[in-house]
């Protein structure tokens, strides 16, 4: 008689319960019902107040003399097109506009340095007014949104498609944007550079 051949066995695994299998579900429904039981206990909701200027998305607590929370990169688009800040601003809104240059702005420009020096320039203009900030940290988007946030009474001038994004779902702010070489505004009806629909 011959020896008998010894094969080996290959990819031998425990077995294991698949994703789909019924016990496995059963354990994760039990834990997700739990943890939303928690949340729902622990958790009150608070809607906020919503403005009693706004109708619609429109606010109608807007009126001259404007006030306009100026961005960073406008300051600099405004440059690059040849745009005097104030002339343009009065040019578009047909009425008196109080530009608004928060600290986290003036840091940004100090920061870009001896490249944008005419834009840090223009920023320190006498009639610009300086809104002091009291928060950690110099990001310029996140003190907008805040300040707008918090008080609905200015116009956000900006060239940011980001900042554009997250100031568009906060309702009543209107966003001063520079589009064909001249100042445009979007969510404010009655503007002369308001796009007509």
């Amino acid at each position: 008689m011959g020896k008998a051949k010894k094969t080996r066995k290959f990819a031998q695994v425990k077995r294991m319960i698949s994703a789909k299998d019924a016990r496995v579900k059963k354990k994760d429904k039990e834990k997700k019902q739990e943890v939303a039981k928690k949340d729902k206990e622990g958790q009150i909701r608070h809607a906020p107040q919503t403005s009693s200027a706004l109708f619609f998305q429109y606010n109608t607590q807007l009126g001259p003399p404007f006030h306009i929370l100026i961005d960073t990169n406008f300051i600099n688009f405004s440059i690059q097109n040849k745009l005097d800040v104030m002339q343009s601003m009065m040019d578009c809104l047909y009425a008196k506009c109080i530009p608004y240059i928060t600290d986290c702005v003036m840091a940004e420009l100090e920061k870009l340095g001896p490249k944008f020096r005419v834009a840090l320039r223009i920023a320190k203009d006498p009639r610009f007014q300086r809104l002091p900030c009291m928060h950690k940290g110099t990001y310029a988007d996140d003190c907008l949104v805040n300040r707008v946030t918090e008080h609905k009474c200015y116009i956000v001038a900006t060239c940011d498609r980001d900042l554009k994004r997250r100031i568009r779902k906060i309702p009543g702010v209107p966003i001063m944007y520079i589009t064909q070489h001249r100042y445009s505004i979007e969510r404010m009806p009655d503007a002369y550079g308001a796009p007509r629909i």
